[in-house]
């Protein structure tokens, strides 16, 4: 692979670094502390954490609609992203956190499509598609820093100095990137005309994004609260953080893991084995508290979530390859759908039943039913595909 074809690649790395692994998932190894040292309840952290989601909805709707100037566009977004992360910091308000929750998931919906988009189409372009599961590995290696360095820095400068520190860091890696891509030259996309070649809600598509969606759904209620159930189990109290560290050990390696996977299976078989897996890593929590069945449980979030995330997007591009910016926004604002509803949920759950196992039960269902409907979905589309092709052969007399 070429040099400056790494230091594009690893540019966008750093970007989901920033965007996902710190800006949208380090908030939970810093909500146990937000919650004891501001007397924040579960219902008040789901709420931040579904404002978040909402941003990130708008966001990623918004990114499919951005076809010119697409890194421009992106870099000054990643910017408006550091400053939500590093003014989470400087105030105590409620209200303030809600917007600048919004404002995170919002820039970072942005900058997931566009660097996916980019990326991907650069890579296309100089036949280099089988390295885009490093991509995502971003994800993974942004979680795994989180993990990492919230206790460390919150031991030092409590939790406004975490919020702080990592907004210094994410401004380093935002410096190091506009460094590796000072010299190239992204190509505007273009906004294709609608036809039956270019409809991306017809065939296997739109069951693969009900399914997304749903993945969405239950997989960011253990994203947003595995922490804090772990913290709150006074027994395993000391596994709290370093489960979020597991997970993202497990997540940072698993794209380019999973993406090997389907150069030698079926992508829905390999979608449905990480389905399978994360419904178990989901209810581990809930049939077993032992250090081993949390620590399990966060290795198998960290491990399919990631996966689950890099397979179905190449696989949207592999299936519409000319509208890559279209179809990733598709699936990211199905994803971020549930995302919204997720948190909500868990809470309701949670009140309701006085048990942190009431939300991880109704997410290891929703992933559950994710899987169904892909495979529903891939059988009955298969079906058409299948009848479309006797009647070419054979037409009707």
């Amino acid at each position: 692979m070429h040099r400056q074809h790494i230091g594009v690649l690893f540019g966008g790395v750093l970007l989901l670094v920033v965007a996902m692994g710190i800006s949208r998932f380090a908030f939970t190894p810093i909500l146990p502390f937000m919650r004891i040292e501001e007397g924040l309840s579960f219902e008040e952290g789901g709420y931040l954490a579904s404002s978040n989601y909402i941003g990130y909805f708008v966001g990623a709707l918004g990114a499919g609609f951005i076809y010119r100037n697409k890194k421009n566009f992106l870099l000054i977004t990643v910017l408006l992203n550091v400053f939500s992360i590093f003014f989470m910091g400087l105030t105590h308000s409620f209200l303030l956190w809600v917007l600048l929750r919004f404002i995170a998931g919002a820039s970072s919906g942005f900058i997931f499509v566009l660097t996916s988009s980019i990326i991907m189409d650069y890579l296309a372009a100089h036949f280099q598609t089988r390295f885009s599961g490093f991509l995502f590995s971003g994800i993974g290696i942004g979680i795994a820093i989180s993990g990492l360095l919230v206790p460390f820095i919150e031991g030092f400068f409590d939790w406004e100095g975490t919020w702080l520190g990592l907004g210094i860091l994410s401004a380093l890696f935002l410096l190091i990137t506009l460094l590796l891509w000072r010299t190239i030259t992204i190509q505007n996309g273009e906004k294709v005309e609608k036809s039956n070649d270019t409809k991306i809600l017809q065939g296997f598509m739109p069951w693969l994004i009900i399914a997304y969606g749903l993945e969405g759904l239950g997989y960011i209620i253990t994203g947003t609260f595995l922490v804090d159930i772990i913290y709150n189990i006074e027994s395993l109290r000391a596994f709290a953080s370093f489960s979020w560290v597991i997970a993202g050990i497990a997540a940072a390696p698993a794209a380019p893991i999973w993406m090997l996977l389907i150069s030698k299976y079926s992508t829905v078989k390999v979608l449905s084995i990480a389905y399978i897996l994360q419904v178990i890593g989901i209810l581990l929590p809930v049939l077993t508290q032992t250090a081993w069945s949390v620590l399990l449980s966060a290795f198998l979030f960290g491990l399919t979530f990631v996966g689950i995330v890099s397979v179905s997007t190449a696989y949207a591009r592999e299936l519409y390859p000319k509208q890559s910016g279209v179809v990733v926004s598709a699936l990211t604002t199905a994803y971020a759908l549930g995302q919204i509803i997720g948190p909500i949920l868990a809470s309701f759950a949670e009140s309701s039943f006085n048990s942190f196992k009431a939300p991880l039960s109704f997410a290891g269902a929703i992933v559950a039913v994710a899987l169904a409907i892909l495979l529903i979905g891939k059988w009955y589309s298969d079906r058409k595909v299948l009848s479309k092709a006797i009647e070419v052969y054979h037409p009707p007399r």
